[in-house]
């Protein structure tokens, strides 16, 4: 059983079994490396940047520009091992594909699962973010949803929580100061109640999220055109916001936001420190997560092995300098500090009291309908393609391959995506799905990148993206063992406090109010960061692997020293999950264990 777990699929067969027309016809070939690039920049460029990039802005201050800039090189390193395998294995499937023909089935299954994540869970965060632009904007128009209809179940439920904890009157009113915090208290307690259970759920997120599938229902053409509107219109509209925003930072004065006081009163640019800037690592990398979406439409690009790297590229590039720019915008108009809770930062900046620019403050909340909307739809095509894959692969049941006879789309795949965001809409809240994402994202990536470790080196064929090959054997050593120096010799006490586990100074340890591993999971993930590097530096040293692949793998895994135990702890229970319904079905329905057993 241990060798059967590992049992690969040949490249060959991949290719040749994309061609498979026994399954109700194949998929439409309609897109171009200009639709390919939109589609990246429409699944990066939307969430992160309205939503999320407030939250990380408040933990990281200026400095959050660093991680962005981490977090950029990160995934070049991984766009350009997706491009690899992108050019060789150009089918639907995206990671999962990529791991069969390199890990082996145990691990694709295990990617497969985990893109769920991102594709799917993830979307639950982008519909809630939309929700929250869109009653925005209603209420500029003068029409207001009731609270309990624009919100979870446990957000509202999380604020009464928080208040009934808040003792201190300053602590109380500051608290209540916060409009987010008055509409979810009044959320609570204007809802109605039925069978002892308040009615709170979020109709807009609900409402989109149907939408969005539909649209997805009818075909790949639509999307497209959609799609490409869209982008064009949030560009411009980002595009406006670093210009008047970056403008009136000059003419106000603001420049001093960027090197805000800390605690002890020293400006900086990192004002919570580099451990501050690493605590906004899930906010960030979700901004990111979208561009390998781009690898799952490889059955409907007309030139794929050509067109997936360019478009994967390139929506990289355009979007990591817009999302600098606009970092540099937020932190520079408004100070750091005020970002805490606020789901709509590129509105606020132009707020009464902030740059207070009324009209851009509504051109914004427009844009982010707009922006939010084609992230939803990128990754609402991306999950049923994976789930289409798999079930190719026998690992689950046939139905899902199942591709509508007029509009050419995985129908099943596609009703069943729709469910799976929409339902959790319903129990779950934005922060907990925004670090689940993340971490399951990050995983994924450290296998696409280890992936192309393990795979022989190919030909150079004219016409198809080629990863260089740079020798690894002496610089990626060289690099760690350096690295490892510098920082020893610049960092005091680097190496004593990394493995220094008293926190018998803690208060909330102390106090029981976190555990051993709530504390020293950062500690501990840093350790592992370090054994992993130096057992790649050797291996490197002897099978002289290639160093992008190598700097995409641990460049990944350093973000995930980011993650707290929490997001371990959800992320290790999903894989139990999926690993035991790997072993009740796919193992004994695959595609691979039928060959065999024949």
């Amino acid at each position: 059983m241990p060798s059967s777990l590992f049992r690969k699929k040949r490249i060959e067969s991949i290719l040749a079994e994309s061609g498979d027309r026994e399954h109700g016809g194949g998929l439409k070939r309609v897109l171009t490396v200009r639709d390919l690039t939109f589609f990246g920049i429409a699944a990066i460029i939307g969430a992160g940047s309205f939503s999320s990039l407030g939250d990380a802005v408040f933990k990281g201050g200026p400095g959050v520009v660093i991680l962005f800039i981490i977090t950029g090189i990160a995934c070049g390193f991984t766009a350009l091992c997706y491009s690899e395998f992108a050019s060789r294995i150009p089918v639907a499937g995206s990671a999962y594909t990529y791991s069969y023909a390199s890990f082996g089935e145990l691990f694709a299954w295990i990617i497969g699962w985990a893109l769920i994540m991102e594709y799917s869970i993830g979307n639950i965060y982008v519909a809630f973010s939309w929700s929250d632009y869109f009653t925005s904007f209603l209420e500029k128009l003068n029409v207001h949803l009731p609270d309990y209809l624009t919100c979870s179940y446990l957000e509202a439920k999380g604020a009464v929580s928080r208040l009934t904890d808040l003792t201190d009157s300053a602590e109380r009113a500051e608290f209540l100061g916060k409009k987010a915090n008055v509409e979810l208290l009044n959320a609570w307690n204007s809802a109605n109640i039925v069978g002892g259970l308040r009615v709170i759920f979020d109709l807009p997120a609900l409402f989109i999220n149907l939408l969005i599938t539909y649209l997805v229902y009818r075909g790949i053409k639509e999307s497209r055109n959609f799609s490409n509107v869209m982008v064009i219109l949030k560009l411009a509209v980002v595009l406006l916001v670093i210009l008047v925003g970056g403008a009136m930072i000059f003419s106000n004065g603001l420049t001093h936001n960027w090197t805000p006081a800390d605690t002890e009163g020293v400006r900086s640019f990192m004002p919570n420190g580099f451990s501050g800037v690493m605590a906004a690592v899930a906010g960030v990398f979700f901004a990111y997560i979208g561009f390998d979406a781009v690898s799952v439409l490889a059955e409907e690009s007309k030139n794929p092995q050509r067109d997936l790297p360019r478009g994967m590229i390139l929506s990289l590039v355009i979007c990591t300098t817009v999302y600098i720019l606009l970092t540099l915008v937020l932190t520079g108009a408004v100070a750091y500090s005020k970002f805490e809770n606020v789901g709509d930062p590129l509105a606020f900046i132009f707020e009464a009291g902030n740059l207070d620019i009324p009209w851009m403050q509504f051109l914004v909340a427009i844009c982010a309908v707009i922006a939010m909307t084609s992230v939803l739809l990128v990754f609402q095509m991306g999950q049923p393609r994976i789930w289409m894959s798999m079930s190719r692969d026998g690992l689950l049941p046939p139905i899902f391959q199942k591709i509508h006879a007029r509009f050419k789309t995985p129908s099943f795949a596609t009703i069943v995506t729709g469910l799976v965001v929409g339902i959790p809409i319903l129990f779950t809240d934005k922060s907990f799905v925004l670090d689940f994402t993340s971490i399951a994202t990050l995983f994924a990536f450290v296998l696409v990148c280890g992936g192309v470790l393990l795979i022989p080196r190919k030909e150079k064929i004219p016409g198809r993206f080629h990863l260089p090959y740079f020798n690894g054997k002496f610089i990626y050593p060289a690099i760690i063992l350096g690295t490892m120096l510098l920082i020893g010799l610049t960092v005091d006490n680097y190496y004593t406090d990394l493995f220094n586990f008293d926190y018998s100074g803690d208060p909330d340890y102390v106090a029981g109010k976190v555990s051993f591993l709530d504390v020293a999971t950062p500690q501990i993930s840093v350790i592992l960061f370090w054994v992993i590097c130096l057992v790649l530096a050797i291996s490197t040293f002897i099978k002289n692997f290639s160093l992008i692949p190598l700097m995409g793998v641990t460049t990944c895994l350093y973000l995930l020293t980011g993650m707290t135990k929490s997001n371990w702890a959800w992320f290790l229970g999903w894989l139990g999950l999926g690993l035991i319904i790997y072993f009740l079905y796919g193992y004994k329905k695959s595609k691979l264990a039928t060959t065999v057993s024949n």
